[in-house]
């Protein structure tokens, strides 16, 4: 596809555990230290930081001329961590900046939203808290919902970035949460004002796209969901035991797909998954390649592949 100036790449990233090397006396990070499980250094974070840098330089350009002007992203440590990622030598001649809070998540793993200060102004940013309890009545210290209001080459668009309650005990159990996560996000969107607003909804859901969670989205009549199509037997954002899944998911209003002058429309979506990105031998051949397997340090990217959409301007 020839590329075109007037295109733009929107992306989401699940950094798996970007984390800094000192100990958060308030986070359950000791792992991610010199000294804990999984001796987490200077060495392997630097390294980390150059191959995400590397990783996100490259999204998209295929079709856009310029890396992507906003990247949401999952499994942040803290705001230090991504503002490093920003000084790359990559990101050199882009004026990127970043939008993150701490949340309550007892692992200290936040969401954060990075965007190209050329193409997009912040208006407005806050975190929505997802209040959920565990089955035992305790409160369970998620993530919260990234809200980002701001001015797309002076088109206004509303951004939530998310990375939903884990499945970890297993989807039947823990579905509620994530439906939670769906209707806090409407409860906030019927308190923006216009008729028909520019919303991209992006996140590690936990959830493919036809979990109920995503369909509660879905079900408001007001978004597509061009990830959709991308899940099969042999393609996925990430692969569990041999299973791919697309947790991994970028939605947007209907008003993404009108033509009119100064409007963005919506033109693709895809899994960013070059070769670079894979496990290129043995048992995991085509798998995210990841930082660690286990307690074992593999030097890779992630255990997720970004994901991106593709925007034009009128």
């Amino acid at each position: 596809m020839r590329k075109q100036e007037n295109r733009y790449t929107i992306a989401f990233y699940n950094l798996e555990n970007f984390f800094d090397t000192k100990d958060d006396p308030y986070l359950l990070d000791d792992d991610f230290t010199p000294k804990g499980f999984r001796n987490w250094d200077d060495y392997k974070f630097g390294r980390k930081v150059k191959k995400i840098a590397k990783a996100i330089s490259t999204i998209g350009l295929e079709d856009s001329d310029i890396p992507p002007i906003l990247i949401g992203m999952a499994e942040v440590e803290n705001k230090g961590v991504v503002q490093t990622l920003l000084q790359s030598k990559k990101f050199k001649d882009i004026d990127y900046d970043v939008i993150h809070f701490d949340s309550p998540d007892e692992r200290g793993i936040d969401t954060a939203l990075v965007f190209d200060k050329n193409h997009f102004e912040v208006l407005e940013a806050e975190t929505i808290p997802l209040i959920v309890q565990n089955t035992n009545g305790d409160r369970d210290y998620t993530r919260d919902i990234l809200y980002v209001r701001g001015n797309l080459h002076q088109e206004e668009i509303h951004v939530f970035v998310n990375h939903w309650p884990s499945r970890r005990v297993g989807p039947e159990k823990t579905d509620y949460k994530r439906i939670k996560a769906a209707e806090t996000i409407i409860k906030k969107i019927e308190t923006i004002e216009g008729d028909f607003p520019n919303i991209i909804i992006m996140g590690d859901f936990n959830d493919d796209p036809n979990s109920q969670s995503i369909q509660t989205l879905m079900q408001t009549g007001n978004f597509i969901n061009p990830m959709k199509k991308l899940l099969s037997p042999k393609s996925g954002s990430a692969n569990y035991k041999g299973k791919w899944s697309l947790f991994d998911q970028i939605l947007l209003s209907h008003s993404f797909l009108n033509f009119e002058s100064k409007t963005h429309s919506f033109v693709k979506a895809q899994i960013f998954a070059p070769k670079f990105l894979k496990e290129w031998k043995g048992k995991y051949k085509g798998n995210p390649f990841r930082t660690f397997g286990g307690k074992n340090y593999l030097g890779g990217y992630s255990d997720h592949f970004p994901v991106y959409i593709v925007l034009e301007e009128h």
